[in-house]
Protein backbone atom coordinates (compact mmCIF):
# COMPACT_ATOMS: atom_id res chain seq x y z
CA UNK A 1 0.00 0.00 0.00
CA UNK A 2 1.36 3.17 -0.91
CA UNK A 3 1.75 6.62 1.44
CA UNK A 4 -1.86 8.11 -0.53
CA UNK A 5 -3.58 5.21 -0.22
CA UNK A 6 -2.79 4.79 3.49
CA UNK A 7 -2.84 8.24 4.72
CA UNK A 8 -6.29 9.42 5.95
CA UNK A 9 -8.17 12.05 3.86
CA UNK A 10 -7.43 14.69 7.16
CA UNK A 11 -3.86 13.93 7.79
CA UNK A 12 -1.01 15.57 6.51
CA UNK A 13 -0.60 19.39 5.29
CA UNK A 14 -3.96 19.98 3.97
CA UNK A 15 -3.78 24.18 2.92
CA UNK A 16 -6.70 26.54 3.78
CA UNK A 17 -6.61 27.85 0.27
CA UNK A 18 -7.34 31.89 -0.57
CA UNK A 19 -9.50 32.81 -3.18
CA UNK A 20 -8.76 34.95 -5.86
CA UNK A 21 -11.09 38.33 -6.84
CA UNK A 22 -10.86 40.11 -10.61
CA UNK A 23 -11.05 43.63 -9.74
CA UNK A 24 -14.93 43.68 -9.30
CA UNK A 25 -14.62 41.06 -7.02
CA UNK A 26 -15.85 38.45 -8.72
CA UNK A 27 -14.64 34.93 -7.76
CA UNK A 28 -11.86 33.73 -10.55
CA UNK A 29 -12.76 30.66 -11.13
CA UNK A 30 -9.67 29.80 -13.21
CA UNK A 31 -7.26 31.01 -11.46
CA UNK A 32 -8.08 28.88 -8.38
CA UNK A 33 -8.04 26.04 -10.24
CA UNK A 34 -4.60 26.74 -11.12
CA UNK A 35 -3.87 27.40 -7.32
CA UNK A 36 -5.34 24.16 -6.55
CA UNK A 37 -3.35 22.50 -8.91
CA UNK A 38 0.12 24.32 -7.96
CA UNK A 39 -0.54 22.95 -4.47
CA UNK A 40 -0.94 19.70 -5.74
CA UNK A 41 2.55 19.96 -7.92
CA UNK A 42 4.26 21.29 -4.61
CA UNK A 43 3.70 18.05 -2.30
CA UNK A 44 1.25 18.72 0.09
CA UNK A 45 -1.59 16.30 0.40
CA UNK A 46 -4.96 18.64 0.13
CA UNK A 47 -6.75 21.74 0.22
CA UNK A 48 -9.62 22.85 2.45
CA UNK A 49 -11.63 25.33 0.19
CA UNK A 50 -14.45 27.33 1.67
CA UNK A 51 -12.94 28.50 5.35
CA UNK A 52 -11.64 31.66 6.76
CA UNK A 53 -8.94 31.95 4.67
CA UNK A 54 -11.32 31.78 1.11
CA UNK A 55 -13.82 34.26 2.84
CA UNK A 56 -16.15 31.68 3.55
CA UNK A 57 -18.72 34.30 4.90
CA UNK A 58 -19.09 36.80 2.12
CA UNK A 59 -19.68 33.79 -0.54
CA UNK A 60 -23.25 32.60 -2.29
CA UNK A 61 -24.27 29.12 -1.61
CA UNK A 62 -23.78 29.04 -5.65
CA UNK A 63 -20.00 30.22 -4.84
CA UNK A 64 -19.32 27.81 -2.62
CA UNK A 65 -20.61 25.01 -4.65
CA UNK A 66 -18.61 26.14 -7.33
CA UNK A 67 -14.97 26.32 -5.38
CA UNK A 68 -15.91 23.30 -4.11
CA UNK A 69 -16.35 21.88 -8.20
CA UNK A 70 -13.17 23.58 -9.09
CA UNK A 71 -10.93 22.18 -6.24
CA UNK A 72 -12.06 18.44 -6.90
CA UNK A 73 -11.54 19.20 -10.85
CA UNK A 74 -8.19 20.17 -10.27
CA UNK A 75 -7.02 17.85 -7.67
CA UNK A 76 -5.00 14.53 -8.60
CA UNK A 77 -5.60 11.15 -7.57
CA UNK A 78 -5.10 10.94 -3.60
CA UNK A 79 -5.39 14.49 -2.98
CA UNK A 80 -7.63 15.71 -0.41
CA UNK A 81 -10.53 18.24 -0.83
CA UNK A 82 -12.06 18.72 2.59
CA UNK A 83 -14.22 21.77 2.35
CA UNK A 84 -15.55 24.48 5.01
CA UNK A 85 -18.99 23.66 5.68
CA UNK A 86 -19.20 26.65 8.53
CA UNK A 87 -22.54 28.50 8.99
CA UNK A 88 -24.89 30.06 11.35
CA UNK A 89 -26.60 27.10 11.93
CA UNK A 90 -26.42 22.89 11.34
CA UNK A 91 -29.75 23.04 8.72
CA UNK A 92 -27.17 25.36 6.22
CA UNK A 93 -23.98 23.52 7.33
CA UNK A 94 -25.32 20.02 6.60
CA UNK A 95 -26.72 21.81 2.70
CA UNK A 96 -22.81 22.29 2.34
CA UNK A 97 -21.86 18.89 3.52
CA UNK A 98 -24.22 16.88 1.41
CA UNK A 99 -22.64 19.20 -1.48
CA UNK A 100 -19.78 18.44 -0.88
CA UNK A 101 -20.24 14.03 -0.94
CA UNK A 102 -21.95 14.66 -3.97
CA UNK A 103 -19.54 16.54 -5.60
CA UNK A 104 -16.39 14.07 -4.56
CA UNK A 105 -14.65 15.47 -1.38
CA UNK A 106 -13.41 12.89 0.99
CA UNK A 107 -14.42 14.69 3.87
CA UNK A 108 -15.52 18.08 5.68
CA UNK A 109 -14.14 20.78 7.91
CA UNK A 110 -17.20 22.08 10.27
CA UNK A 111 -17.04 24.82 12.86
CA UNK A 112 -19.88 25.26 15.80
CA UNK A 113 -22.95 27.31 15.01
CA UNK A 114 -21.16 31.16 13.95
CA UNK A 115 -21.75 33.92 16.01
CA UNK A 116 -24.70 32.16 18.01
CA UNK A 117 -23.15 31.52 21.69
CA UNK A 118 -24.31 27.69 21.80
CA UNK A 119 -24.18 26.01 24.58
CA UNK A 120 -23.64 22.08 24.55
CA UNK A 121 -26.69 20.71 23.16
CA UNK A 122 -26.93 22.74 20.66
CA UNK A 123 -23.45 21.73 19.23
CA UNK A 124 -24.10 18.35 19.65
CA UNK A 125 -27.26 18.89 17.71
CA UNK A 126 -25.33 21.32 14.82
CA UNK A 127 -22.93 18.33 14.71
CA UNK A 128 -25.37 15.96 14.59
CA UNK A 129 -26.81 17.31 11.31
CA UNK A 130 -23.24 17.73 9.55
CA UNK A 131 -22.42 14.24 9.99
CA UNK A 132 -25.72 12.93 8.55
CA UNK A 133 -24.63 13.67 5.27
CA UNK A 134 -22.63 11.18 5.38
CA UNK A 135 -18.64 12.62 5.04
CA UNK A 136 -16.10 12.19 8.08
CA UNK A 137 -16.09 15.48 9.85
CA UNK A 138 -13.09 17.34 11.39
CA UNK A 139 -14.79 19.92 13.69
CA UNK A 140 -12.68 23.19 13.62
CA UNK A 141 -12.23 25.03 17.14
CA UNK A 142 -11.78 29.24 17.25
CA UNK A 143 -13.44 30.51 19.55
CA UNK A 144 -12.05 34.02 18.70
CA UNK A 145 -14.59 34.29 15.27
CA UNK A 146 -17.73 31.62 16.58
CA UNK A 147 -18.60 32.41 20.51
CA UNK A 148 -18.34 28.99 20.81
CA UNK A 149 -15.44 27.06 22.55
CA UNK A 150 -15.12 22.95 21.82
CA UNK A 151 -13.61 22.19 25.15
CA UNK A 152 -11.63 19.29 25.52
CA UNK A 153 -14.64 17.48 27.13
CA UNK A 154 -16.92 18.59 24.28
CA UNK A 155 -15.00 17.37 21.37
CA UNK A 156 -14.56 13.85 23.39
CA UNK A 157 -18.24 13.44 23.46
CA UNK A 158 -18.54 14.83 20.20
CA UNK A 159 -16.07 11.91 19.25
CA UNK A 160 -17.89 9.19 21.56
CA UNK A 161 -21.02 9.87 19.62
CA UNK A 162 -19.41 9.21 16.54
CA UNK A 163 -19.73 12.49 14.86
CA UNK A 164 -16.12 13.54 14.40
CA UNK A 165 -12.83 12.22 13.67
CA UNK A 166 -10.60 14.88 13.89
CA UNK A 167 -10.35 18.37 14.77
CA UNK A 168 -8.35 21.61 13.96
CA UNK A 169 -7.44 23.39 17.01
CA UNK A 170 -7.24 27.03 16.71
CA UNK A 171 -6.90 27.86 19.95
CA UNK A 172 -3.40 28.89 20.95
CA UNK A 173 -3.02 27.25 23.86
CA UNK A 174 -1.20 24.01 23.28
CA UNK A 175 -1.83 22.66 26.89
CA UNK A 176 -5.25 21.75 25.15
CA UNK A 177 -3.53 19.02 23.15
CA UNK A 178 -2.64 16.72 25.66
CA UNK A 179 -5.98 16.67 27.78
CA UNK A 180 -7.57 15.90 24.49
CA UNK A 181 -5.02 13.27 24.04
CA UNK A 182 -6.09 11.93 27.24
CA UNK A 183 -9.46 12.35 27.06
CA UNK A 184 -10.83 11.30 23.51
CA UNK A 185 -7.20 9.67 22.27
CA UNK A 186 -8.79 8.14 18.78
CA UNK A 187 -9.74 11.86 17.94
CA UNK A 188 -6.82 12.82 15.52
CA UNK A 189 -5.40 16.27 16.25
CA UNK A 190 -4.46 18.97 13.75
CA UNK A 191 -2.86 21.87 13.65
CA UNK A 192 -4.88 24.81 13.33
CA UNK A 193 -2.38 27.82 14.06
CA UNK A 194 0.64 28.40 11.77
CA UNK A 195 2.76 29.33 14.79
CA UNK A 196 2.44 26.78 16.29
CA UNK A 197 3.28 23.86 13.98
CA UNK A 198 6.21 22.52 15.93
CA UNK A 199 4.47 22.47 19.42
CA UNK A 200 1.45 20.63 18.17
CA UNK A 201 3.48 18.73 16.00
CA UNK A 202 5.04 17.47 19.25
CA UNK A 203 2.01 16.93 20.72
CA UNK A 204 1.16 14.29 18.65
CA UNK A 205 -0.48 16.05 15.26
CA UNK A 206 -1.72 13.94 12.60
CA UNK A 207 -2.71 17.09 10.13
CA UNK A 208 -2.24 20.83 9.80
CA UNK A 209 -4.93 23.05 8.16
CA UNK A 210 -2.64 25.56 7.06
CA UNK A 211 -2.16 29.31 5.31
CA UNK A 212 0.96 29.77 4.70
CA UNK A 213 1.75 26.64 2.59
CA UNK A 214 0.40 28.34 -0.35
CA UNK A 215 3.29 31.15 -0.01
CA UNK A 216 6.09 28.72 1.23
CA UNK A 217 5.09 25.28 0.01
CA UNK A 218 8.23 23.07 0.07
CA UNK A 219 9.75 24.88 3.18
CA UNK A 220 6.14 24.80 5.63
CA UNK A 221 6.08 21.03 4.45
CA UNK A 222 9.34 20.38 5.71
CA UNK A 223 8.85 21.97 8.82
CA UNK A 224 5.76 20.16 9.26
CA UNK A 225 7.67 16.82 8.98
CA UNK A 226 10.36 17.39 10.94
CA UNK A 227 7.85 18.58 13.45
CA UNK A 228 5.74 15.56 13.79
CA UNK A 229 8.76 13.23 13.78
CA UNK A 230 10.19 15.13 16.62
CA UNK A 231 13.47 15.73 14.71
CA UNK A 232 14.25 18.85 16.68
CA UNK A 233 17.84 19.05 14.71
CA UNK A 234 15.48 20.09 11.62
CA UNK A 235 12.08 21.50 12.71
CA UNK A 236 13.26 24.06 15.05
CA UNK A 237 16.06 26.70 12.84
CA UNK A 238 13.37 26.39 9.72
CA UNK A 239 10.45 27.29 12.36
CA UNK A 240 13.01 29.89 13.71
CA UNK A 241 13.36 31.00 10.19
CA UNK A 242 9.30 31.19 9.56
CA UNK A 243 8.05 32.70 12.45
CA UNK A 244 8.10 35.95 11.47
CA UNK A 245 5.34 35.02 8.29
CA UNK A 246 4.09 31.84 10.44
CA UNK A 247 2.50 34.55 13.04
CA UNK A 248 0.02 36.68 10.94
CA UNK A 249 -1.52 33.47 10.66
CA UNK A 250 -3.52 34.26 14.31
CA UNK A 251 -4.06 37.68 13.61
CA UNK A 252 -7.01 39.71 12.01
CA UNK A 253 -5.22 40.42 8.69
CA UNK A 254 -4.25 37.20 7.80
CA UNK A 255 -5.85 36.67 4.60
CA UNK A 256 -4.54 39.96 3.40
CA UNK A 257 -0.68 38.94 4.30
CA UNK A 258 -1.23 35.65 2.81
CA UNK A 259 -2.59 37.06 -0.03
CA UNK A 260 0.40 39.37 -0.20
CA UNK A 261 2.84 36.57 0.55
CA UNK A 262 1.24 35.02 -2.73
CA UNK A 263 1.67 38.22 -4.57
CA UNK A 264 5.48 38.31 -3.16
CA UNK A 265 5.87 34.75 -4.81
CA UNK A 266 4.54 34.97 -8.25
CA UNK A 267 1.47 33.71 -6.98
CA UNK A 268 -2.17 35.07 -7.36
CA UNK A 269 -3.16 37.09 -4.55
CA UNK A 270 -4.83 40.02 -4.89
CA UNK A 271 -8.03 41.45 -2.86
CA UNK A 272 -10.51 40.80 -0.32
CA UNK A 273 -13.73 41.29 -0.45
CA UNK A 274 -15.44 43.93 2.08
CA UNK A 275 -15.48 43.81 5.15
CA UNK A 276 -11.49 43.09 4.90
CA UNK A 277 -9.70 46.18 4.07
CA UNK A 278 -6.18 46.30 2.57
CA UNK A 279 -3.23 46.52 4.99
CA UNK A 280 -2.50 49.25 5.97
CA UNK A 281 0.83 51.03 5.40
CA UNK A 282 2.76 49.92 8.48
CA UNK A 283 1.28 46.55 8.89
CA UNK A 284 1.89 46.19 4.57
CA UNK A 285 5.37 47.19 5.61
CA UNK A 286 6.12 44.73 8.17
CA UNK A 287 4.49 41.48 6.24
CA UNK A 288 6.03 42.53 3.26
CA UNK A 289 9.67 42.87 5.01
CA UNK A 290 9.01 39.30 6.60
CA UNK A 291 8.06 37.72 3.59
CA UNK A 292 10.96 39.66 1.28
CA UNK A 293 13.92 38.13 3.98
CA UNK A 294 12.33 34.50 3.20
CA UNK A 295 12.20 34.92 -0.15
CA UNK A 296 15.96 36.59 -0.07
CA UNK A 297 17.45 33.58 1.87
CA UNK A 298 15.68 30.87 -0.85
CA UNK A 299 13.44 29.51 1.00
CA UNK A 300 10.38 28.05 -0.95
Amino acid sequence: MTETQSRLPWHGVLVATSLPFDDDLAVDFGAYGESVAWLAEQGVHGVAPNGSLGEYQTLTHEERDRVVETAVANAPAGFTVMPGVGAYGGVEARRHALFAKDAGCQAVMCLPPNAYRADDRAVLEHFELVASAGLPVTAYNNPIDTKVDLRPELLAKLHAEGLIVGVKEFSGDVRRCYEISELAPGLDLMIGTDDTVLEVGLAGAKGWVAGYPQVFPRACLALYEASIAGDLETALPLYRRLHPVLRWDSRTEFVQAVKLGQEMTGRRGGRCRPPRQPLGPETEAVVRAATQALIDSGVN
